[in-house]
């Protein structure tokens, strides 16, 4: 009779850890593997509700302040303001790489180029170059089209750091809200360029090497590509390490099966294997 409560004390404790809901939001270039991730997830635990949603890194570590979601999928570092917020709210956020990834430089498949450098791109999202005729003189005497995510993208963050040096972009550049968008642009405008996370690269546009590399798995995982960053995936551990379903997912994302889906999409896992 004693083995028989204690049995029944086990499966309410089983059923309670995973028969739950889960709120992810952010990156939308963390997007399509926290998909797969959701999908798998959810194929083992079937209880448990997940609900996904990518308008961009500020926007999941913003609801992640206010308490509106689990887990804060990001393309970027967190921000001194933000660390400023955590310690005057008395919140502590913790992040877990769960992969790396290569910014893609695209272009119309039609346009005649095939590399581009970091000072070119510079150059043009500054305004200093408006021309393509201005990079190659074999290229069209016709206006760059320069497009990018908006300012809730850690995909836009890390670009302004990184290629930009903090230099503000030109008014002509183009602001979307979402990775699809960006793609969907620049294959109708053959003369647009656009900036996008490499698991987003399709046979609809050209990736440009950038310095001469190309933007793939094996050159991310080499250090040799010179636009990479990691992905994170932050989760508030201000009363303890996460637990529960939050913590099963996590440990998901990072397994074996869970880092195969990340390679499936384009990016590099987070162990650095090819």
């Amino acid at each position: 009779m004693k083995n028989f409560g204690l049995l029944i004390v086990i499966l309410l404790l089983a059923g309670t850890m995973l028969s739950s809901t889960l709120v992810i939001k952010g990156s939308n270039t963390v997007y399509p593997v926290a998909q797969l991730w959701a999908e798998g997830f959810k194929a083992m635990n079937p209880d448990v509700e997940i609900s996904i949603e990518g308008a961009g890194s500020s926007t999941g570590i913003k609801a992640l302040f206010n308490g509106q979601t689990d887990i804060a999928n990001s393309s970027r570092w967190i921000k001194a303001s933000e660390i400023e917020q955590m310690n005057r709210e008395g919140k502590y956020f913790i992040p877990y790489v769960v992969a790396y990834d290569g910014i893609a430089i695209i272009v119309n498949k039609s346009l005649g180029i095939s590399n581009i450098t970091i000072q070119q791109l510079f150059d043009i999202y500054s305004g200093k170059i408006t021309s393509w005729n201005q990079i190659d003189s074999s290229l069209p005497k016709a206006r760059i089209v320069p497009l990018s995510r908006d300012n809730a993208s850690g995909t836009f963050e890390y670009f302004v750091e990184h290629v930009m040096k903090g230099e503000k972009f030109a008014p002509q550049v183009q602001q979307l809200a979402s990775t699809r968008a960006e793609v969907e642009q620049v294959m109708q405008n053959q003369y647009a360029i656009g900036y996008i996370g490499m698991g987003y690269i399709t046979e609809e546009v050209k990736a440009l090497t950038v310095e001469g590399v190309e933007p793939t798995v094996a050159n991310v995982n080499a250090g040799s590509y010179p636009i990479s960053r990691p992905l994170f995936m932050f989760v508030d551990a201000t009363n303890g390490l996460p637990t529960g379903v939050i913590g099963e997912f996590l440990r998901y994302a990072l397994s074996p099966e869970g880092q195969a889906a990340v390679l499936s999409v384009g990016y590099v896992n987070a162990y650095g294997t090819k």
